[in-house]
Parts: C-alpha cells; sequence; structure tokens
C-alpha cells in the first residue's frame, strides 16, 4: 500500500515525524508539492495525506486507485468532498488536536499586548536598563488582566479551553455562540451586547458564510474605544484593511493576529508594522506535542478505515 504525504513540511520536521504511518505501507514525503505537482506524486496513491493541498477534480485526475484522503487539520475546505464522494474516496479530518495549543497562544498574545515582555526585554538587551535612574523603568504602560472582561465569539472546544484560562486571572468571561452552551464562568450573551462591554474580543469560530469578514468597520464601532482584539481562528473573520483603519484611529487599543487572508504573508500585507499590531505566523496550532498528537490521530484515522469503521469522516 502506498500512501503519499503532499505537504509534509506543514506538520513534519527534526522533532515530528511521519514514522508511526508506515506501519500502514510505503510512505513518500513530499515537502510541499505545487498545484501543477500534486496530480502526478499521487497517481499511483492508494491514500493521500495531506494539510492544505487542494484535492479536486484536477489534481486527483490520475488517481485511479485511490479510497482515502486523511487530513492533518480540522477544516476541510481544501477538499472537493463531492469529488471524492463519487469517485469513492473517504476523506477523514483530524479534530480536537490542538485545543489546549490555540487556547494557551491565544493568553500568550493577550499577555504580550498587556506585558509588554518582548519590549522590556529590547530595552535591557539594549543596555537601556543599565542607565536608568531608577531599579523600575516605566517605558510601557502595563496592565492587569483581573477584573478585564474578555467577549469570547465561538465557544466551542477551544472557546471555553480559553474561558477557563480568563477565569483564572479572574476576568469576567461573556461568550458569542449561535446555540445555548452552558459553560460555568461564562456568561452567553448577544454579540453586539458582547462588543459594547468586553475590553478583549477573541475570535474562535469556524469560517463559514456566517462568519465571513464579521470583524469589520461596523463591528469594530460597536467596540469600546481602545479594546483589544485578537484571532486566532482564521484570516477571512476579519476585513483586514478595517482592521488597519480601527488601529491607525485609536478604536482599537491593539490587535493580536495569527491567521491572515492570503498566507504565508503577501510581501504588500497592509498589516505589516502596523501600529499596536502583533503578528504571529499561524503557529498557534503548533506546538510539538500538539503536532505529535496530530499524527497519532492521523494514524488512527487511517488504522480505522483499513478496518472498515472509519473515524472522523467528513464526506
Amino acid at each position: 500500500m502506498k500512501i503519499v504525504l503532499t505537504d509534509a513540511q506543514t506538520v513534519v520536521d527534526g522533532l515530528v515525524s511521519a514514522d508511526c504511518l508506515s506501519e500502514f505501507g510505503e510512505v513518500v514525503q513530499h515537502g510541499l508539492l505545487t498545484y501543477e505537482e500534486v496530480a502526478e506524486a499521487v497517481s499511483d496513491a492508494d491514500l493521500v495525506v495531506c494539510n492544505k493541498t487542494l484535492m479536486n477534480e484536477y489534481t486527483l485526475r490520475y488517481a485511479k486507485k485511490l479510497k482515502y484522503i486523511g487530513l492533518f487539520a480540522t477544516g476541510y475546505n481544501n477538499i472537493d468532498t463531492g469529488y471524492c464522494r463519487e469517485h469513492g474516496i473517504t476523506v477523514c479530518n483530524a479534530g480536537s488536536y490542538s485545543t489546549n495549543a490555540v487556547a494557551q497562544h491565544t493568553f500568550a498574545l493577550i499577555l504580550e499586548h498587556y506585558n509588554r515582555v518582548a519590549q522590556y526585554n529590547t530595552y535591557v538587551q539594549d543596555g537601556k536598563w543599565k542607565r536608568s535612574p531608577t531599579f523600575s523603568p516605566f517605558v510601557y504602560p502595563l496592565n492587569e488582566l483581573y477584573g478585564k472582561t474578555i467577549g469570547i465569539v465561538g465557544l466551542g472546544a477551544i472557546g471555553q479551553a480559553v474561558a477557563k484560562i480568563a477565569n483564572a486571572f479572574g476576568m469576567r468571561v461573556l461568550a458569542y455562540n449561535r446555540s445555548v452552551k452552558n459553560v460555568d464562568g461564562v456568561e452567553q450573551t448577544k454579540l453586539d451586547e458582547l462588543l459594547y462591554q468586553s475590553d478583549i474580543v477573541t475570535v474562535h469560530c469556524p469560517l463559514n458564510a456566517d462568519s465571513d469578514k464579521m470583524f469589520n468597520s461596523g463591528t469594530f464601532k460597536k467596540m469600546k474605544k481602545g479594546a483589544l482584539f485578537v484571532n486566532t481562528a482564521r484570516g477571512g473573520v476579519m476585513e483586514e484593511k478595517d482592521v488597519l483603519e480601527a488601529l491607525e484611529s485609536g478604536q482599537l487599543g491593539g490587535a493580536c493576529i495569527d491567521t491572515l487572508n492570503v498566507e504565508p504573508m503577501e510581501e504588500n500585507c497592509i498589516l505589516m508594522g502596523a501600529k499596536n499590531c502583533i503578528i504571529t505566523p499561524h503557529i498557534a496550532w503548533a506546538p510539538v506535542e500538539t503536532r505529535q498528537r496530530l499524527m497519532g490521530i492521523v494514524a488512527d484515522n487511517i488504522r480505522s478505515f483499513l478496518n472498515g469503521t472509519p473515524k472522523n469522516k467528513v464526506n
């Protein structure tokens, strides 16, 4: 049995390997295939595992043996599930592997905004503390999280994990979710009320027709002046030019962003160098332990499929 990985370098590195997949057959790893290279590379594959590679009629046109596509991801919008269904190809995703990692990164971003750790470290490394007249130079303002209101948009597993951390900091937690969920320490409310009351608004909903560009100029105007906007969900939930305008006007006191509309970041991305904007390169999900857990889920999905009891099937 031949297993082809089309974009292995999006998951595998020197610390995380795909060796566990070799129990199912020959594993062929491609670091990152171009769109034009995919069809030939998977032409004789029995199983394909990918992260963001487009799997559609064009890239699968030679894959006559293919019976299974496994995802190194929860989202599967890169897979033409209809085409796969018509051609007897089972598609299985990997869910709930990164909940704690994304919640952790969300607060890493929030704490960086409020505690200015990187800026103060640069201050020290530049030798400025040595020349300070006081032992505690108040160069950058710091603020406590205790007593602040955080608004969580999307109360799934990640949203609930964020709420738990916020409660530990003594924050008031508001949440907006399409369905009602009873979560300890969380007040569910309407979106406009959440925007109006929150010092921090953090997004943890999937990208779909309802959430596409939901954070735009109109949304930011409803938020507290000087509030912090955090996006570790998908770049598509925000209008980037409106984020920039809200930062420049001071309507937003800051933005912490891990995902953009186009990734990797474009050369002319308007948020590059934006005022009070912290950007990380879509790595909230990527701690070593998280990727190892993901690899285990992918292997278990394949094992279940081969045993005739597929898990996490999306088509």
